[in-house]
């Protein structure tokens, strides 16, 4: 896919796309597995799902298919590739600070990190890269860069690694990859050898690592950012606080750039997801993240593994303070200490609590303690807990009071009679009416989820997807149940005043899927 050939040597051109469409048109289940991928997708990013706490850790596995000695590029370079995308990935890249005001609050850590394999699939040890000399000069989208037979590297196992091949790309193609719900034998991302890592063949402008940033982004299921519809405002990126924009952005834009009436700010062209050069993409939003931990936990559940999300600083930040941390600590406090504190601590402690604690304690304790604590505390821990009920619970809950909510309370809030969804913001959105979806093009009646139009799903397409043999009424109540019963829970939270400002801002949104979904 390109979308400016005029000077290809600028264009960002990914492949994505071709190999989705290609996809779609030859494998027939393709397009079924697509569509529930998708469900999933719109279910977690409305709540309805809790997505995993933590960060995720991917072990990567690099293969290096060379056609000559350049193209074999060094273990240094690799390095530098996988530094970059725990960077990106962990909102820890020094030029986050260059995101514009207006989007700087949506800029989102991705709680994502990589690592090259330790072990290979027969569970030897490796250093996450394999090196294969090819006699094909130049690559396309076609994947044959994944198999031996074909002058290529085959995958690793799809459900333990990340599989990245690295290869000389033909035709101006930067790199493309595959989104989740493909072959297992073509899983992964393709990057060309001059746009990975920042050193050694790397070339600019795009030569910062980002060209496998934005593939990993589609790997996780994320789409473009201007919704892949050319240049037109009706395509979308399913990702609702990204700005709708008209078309990709190439090189290095001037904020704000307007289209489709999007003003005052704008494109948000330096999103890791539209075709601006290396230095001048910097973000995901936290819409973005949530459609990628909504993948890490549906199509890619088994792979990786939930590690501590310790924080991560751009590395220009740590520079000076190792040396100040160890200078003083080490000089001072071993001059101080040993002196006085030691000959104090001994002498008069000791004195006191030897010679007359033990007789006290010895006297005191069993005379007095033996009588007492029989007589009073059993009686006392019989009334105490039972005294104050009410304003204990609250504050520590059980989960059979979270789901046990009346159904008027469901229906009709908290407070006076007033809808539980009306309650919690300001406005009475509850009493506005969803707008409804786009439609699907009737043209296209087996597309799934709407992906290959670039449209929004309709009220129908927000149905579970049916089982073989029927029942979808069933399913499509038993979504509602599960609306019905997270909104039972949002509104006994909010009761209690457990719900902060994101717990009311998902309340909304898992309020307007019901409506959609046709509750109430």
């Amino acid at each position: 896919m390109s979308d400016n050939t005029t000077h290809p040597e600028r264009c960002r051109c990914c492949g994505t796309m071709a190999v989705h469409r290609r996809l779609l048109d030859q494998d027939p289940g393709y397009a079924r597995r697509r569509s529930r991928i998708e469900e999933h997708a719109f279910r977690a990013m409305r709540g309805t799902i809790v997505q995993r706490p933590g960060c995720t850790r991917i072990p990567v596995v690099v293969h290096v298919v060379y056609n000559t000695d350049e193209q074999n590029i060094s273990r240094e370079q690799i390095d530098s590739q996988i530094e970059i995308l725990n960077e990106d990935f962990r909102k820890a890249n020094a030029d986050i600070s260059t995101v514009p005001a207006p989007f700087a609050p949506v800029a989102a850590d991705a709680r994502l990190l990589f690592a090259l394999a330790a072990s290979d699939p027969d569970g030897n040890p490796t250093d996450g890269i394999t090196r294969t000399r090819t006699d094909v000069s130049g690559f396309v989208d076609d994947d044959k860069v994944k198999a031996d037979a074909s002058g290529g590297k085959d995958a690793w196992p799809a459900d333990e690694y990340l599989n990245i091949w690295v290869c000389p790309l033909s035709g101006g193609l930067l790199g493309y990859a595959q989104f989740p719900g493909g072959p297992a034998a073509t899983d992964g991302v393709v990057v060309t050898y001059t746009g990975f890592g920042n050193m050694g063949t790397a070339r600019a402008p795009f030569d910062l690592g980002r060209t496998t940033t934005h593939e990993i982004g589609h790997w996780l299921n994320l789409f473009h950012i201007w919704g892949d519809d050319g240049t037109g405002c009706s395509g979308s990126d399913f990702v609702d606080d990204t700005p709708n924009q008209g078309g990709a952005n190439l090189g290095k834009p001037t904020f704000p750039k307007v289209s489709c009436d999007n003003g005052p700010d704008g494109d948000m062209f330096m999103n890791y997801m539209d075709y601006v050069d290396d230095d001048t993409m910097v973000m995901f939003t936290e819409g973005q993240v949530a459609r990628m931990q909504a993948c890490l936990d549906g199509p890619r559940s088994a792979i990786g593994e939930m590690v501590s999300c310790t924080p991560l600083h751009p590395k220009a930040l740590p520079k000076d303070t190792p040396k100040e941390f160890t200078k003083e600590p080490i000089k001072d406090p071993p001059k101080e200490r040993p002196k006085d504190n030691p000959k104090e601590f001994v002498k008069e402690p000791v004195k006191e609590s030897v010679k007359e604690g033990p007789k006290d304690l010895i006297k005191d304790g069993i005379k007095d303690g033996g009588k007492e604590l029989p007589k009073d505390n059993p009686k006392d821990f019989g009334k105490d807990p039972g005294l104050e009920p009410g304003k204990w619970k609250p504050l520590d809950p059980p989960p059979k009071q979270i789901f046990e909510v009346p159904t008027k309370q469901l229906v009709e809030g908290p407070v006076g009679g007033k809808q539980a969804f009306e309650n919690p913001l300001p406005g009475g959105w509850g009493n506005q009416p969803v707008q409804p979806m786009q439609p699907m093009q009737p043209a296209q009646p087996l597309q799934p989820f709407v992906l290959a139009t670039g449209q929004a799903p309709s009220g129908a397409s927000l149905k579970p997807p049916v089982a073989d043999g029927g029942g979808e009424q069933d399913q499509s109540q038993a979504l509602l149940g599960e609306y019905a019963q997270l909104l039972a829970q949002y509104a006994q939270l909010y009761q209690q005043g457990m719900l902060d400002q994101q717990g009311m801002l998902a309340w909304q949104q898992a309020w307007a899927a019901y409506v959609q979904l046709g509750g109430r």
